[in-house]
Order: C-alpha cells, then sequence, then structure tokens
C-alpha cells in the first residue's frame, strides 16, 4: 500500500476556527482564544499537578454539552481566567451560544500559564483582553508563532528560576494526508528543556550561570534525592489539537491524550507536579477518519509545533531565546 503525501498547510486552513491574540508587551502577558461560531465537539486531557483552568467539567463524556464555541489559552495562571468572561460577552453580542430557550449562552474553556514571574505580576489577562482577542479572531484573525498572545510572558527551563531560564512562546504546525487535516497550537512555559523531536538535540531550557550553554534540567534534579518542597512552580505548557475529522467528546479525549506523547518527545521533564500540562482536541469538520491515525498524527504536529515556539521566540524581559543559543554554539 502506497504511502499517502503528507503536506504542511497553515493551522488556519484545517476549517472553520478562527483565532485572535492580544498581548500586553510591557506586562508580558497575553491571550490566544479560538472561535467556532456554530459549535466544536471538544475533548480534553490534563497530564500535569498544577493547571489552572475554567469550565473542563463541560468536556467529561458523561456532561451534557456536547460542543463548546471558544477556547482561550491565556497567560496570568489562575488570575487571568476572567478573560473568558470577555470572549462570552462578544459571542453573545454576536449572537453565538447554546440556545436556552432564554438566552444564548456561550461554552468557553480556558486554560492559562503562569508568567507571573515575567513582567508585571499585578496585570494579567482580564475580560477586556479575552474580548479583544475574540473580536480579533472573527473580525481580523491574526494568529502568528512566537511572543503573542499568550506566549507573551512564556519560558522555558525554571528548575533553578527565571535567572537561568529561556525565552519560549506559541506554535504551530498542521499536516494535510489525503483529505484528513490534523494541526496544534501551543504555549510553552514548561519547567523542563525543550528538544527537536526529530534530531535529539537540546534547543531551549536551563542555562548555564554565565548562560552561554545549557544544562540539563533532568540531571540537575537528580543532584540529590531529597523532596525539593518548591519546584519553582511557574510552569504549564497548554495546547490544542485541531481536526476536520468528525469525532465525539470520548474520542477527542483520547487524541488529546495521545498528543501528549508530543509533549514527552520534546520536553524533559514533563508532566511533573510544578507543571499544568493540559491538551484539548476538537473537530471543526465532518470527514469519516480513524481516530488512531488522528492521535498519532496529533503527537507529531504537536512535537512540531513545540520546536517552532521555542524557535520562533525572541530575546525578551532578560531572557534569552533559543536563537541566541544556537547561533553561539555554531
Amino acid at each position: 500500500m502506497t504511502r499517502q503525501i503528507e503536506i504542511e498547510i497553515p493551522i488556519t486552513e484545517i476549517g472553520p476556527v478562527y483565532i485572535g491574540q492580544v498581548e500586553d508587551t510591557e506586562a508580558a502577558t497575553g491571550c490566544t482564544v479560538l472561535i467556532s461560531p456554530d459549535g466544536m465537539p471538544a475533548g480534553l486531557d490534563v497530564r500535569g499537578g498544577g493547571p489552572a483552568s475554567r469550565e473542563s467539567e463541560l468536556l467529561k463524556p458523561l456532561a451534557a454539552a456536547n460542543a463548546i464555541h471558544a477556547i482561550v489559552l491565556a497567560g496570568g495562571s489562575a488570575f487571568g481566567l476572567g478573560a473568558a468572561g470577555g470572549v462570552m460577552d462578544y459571542l453573545e453580542e454576536e449572537g453565538i451560544g447554546y440556545d436556552t430557550g432564554f438566552a444564548r449562552v456561550p461554552l468557553v474553556v480556558q486554560s492559562d500559564i503562569y508568567d507571573l514571574s515575567v513582567g508585571k505580576p499585578n496585570i494579567r489577562p482580564d475580560a477586556a483582553m479575552g474580548y479583544e482577542a475574540a473580536r480579533k479572531a472573527l473580525e481580523s484573525p491574526n494568529f502568528r508563532d512566537g511572543n503573542y498572545g499568550a506566549g507573551c510572558g512564556a519560558s522555558v527551563g525554571k528548575i533553578c528560576g527565571m535567572d537561568t531560564g529561556m525565552k519560549s512562546g506559541v506554535g504551530s504546525c498542521a499536516v494535510r494526508i489525503g483529505e484528513l487535516k490534523v494541526g496544534a497550537l501551543v504555549v510553552v512555559n514548561a519547567l523542563g528543556d525543550v528538544y527537536d523531536w526529530r534530531s535529539g538535540c537540546k534547543i531551549a531550557g536551563l542555562l548555564t550561570e554565565d548562560k552561554s550553554n545549557f544544562r540539563d534540567s533532568s540531571d540537575y534534579m537528580k543532584c540529590t534525592t531529597a523532596v525539593k518542597e518548591n519546584k519553582f512552580t511557574d510552569n504549564t505548557t497548554i495546547g490544542v489539537i485541531i481536526t476536520n475529522a468528525s469525532f465525539d467528546k470520548s474520542q477527542l479525549s483520547k487524541i488529546a491524550g495521545m498528543a501528549h506523547d508530543g509533549y514527552a518527545r520534546s520536553i524533559r521533564p514533563v508532566h511533573t507536579s510544578a507543571d499544568g500540562d493540559s491538551i484539548y482536541a476538537v473537530s471543526v469538520g465532518s470527514l469519516k477518519a480513524d481516530q488512531d491515525l488522528c492521535g498519532i498524527v496529533a503527537a507529531e504536529v504537536m512535537s512540531e509545533a513545540i520546536k517552532r515556539a521555542v524557535l520562533s521566540a525572541q530575546s525578551a524581559y532578560g531572557l534569552k531565546s533559543a536563537k541566541d543559543i544556537v547561533v553561539s554554539n555554531n
């Protein structure tokens, strides 16, 4: 049997899901919103020990809601969860939501990263920022990789604190195999180091004290077996898998779980108690496709999106980017 050609496509070409981003570069925080006006079935898989999230119960297979209208990825940790309120306000104005007979209620889920240690900790994504990101999503979609949206204050390699961490951001990758389209969008804010999933080379993470080269976060943790009470719990990698294949919540939750293999290939250590690693998976099409194939591809595009999140990031807030280290080591 001949293998079908895999073609890369922009993540915005998968289906009717619209992405808007807003960031406050001075405060080092931001918001990325994905909207499906007609609703999209969605699943969720959380592997980290410290998630900051909203309305996660909606995505459990036993919950009544069969579809949601928006996903919000933001900074601000738990403080930033108010951004979803602004998204709901905008969607309500546009007549988007679940018709209860008395009002249309937009169903909006959210996950946040901790970026309070990067810029101004007292300024976080709020309803106004969520509203503006939602407006941009539908009126002038502006998604791009790098220091944008929820990736504005993202960082990695923080087991020793911010002084030896590195700048990260938001990244994406999408492919088409025959008629099947699968893409990943991810905000990389990990405790651990980031590796190129194909070559195995480290591309971002814990730096030496002079910030000229890499150290290994896992090796550093092995220096003692004593309990470390505070692992600098300012982390969390959050992502979304988008496909044009038709799946229900249960199937999408499984696909989200398989996409965590992409995290494991690219981030070490990952899924620690100091991370809130979460992946949503959404269906925005009607194509009949194999669930397991979709999960395999989801893990691959997630790994590539993680790579691009760090390689597209620019140095900021005193944190070096992968571009700085890669160039200096060549």
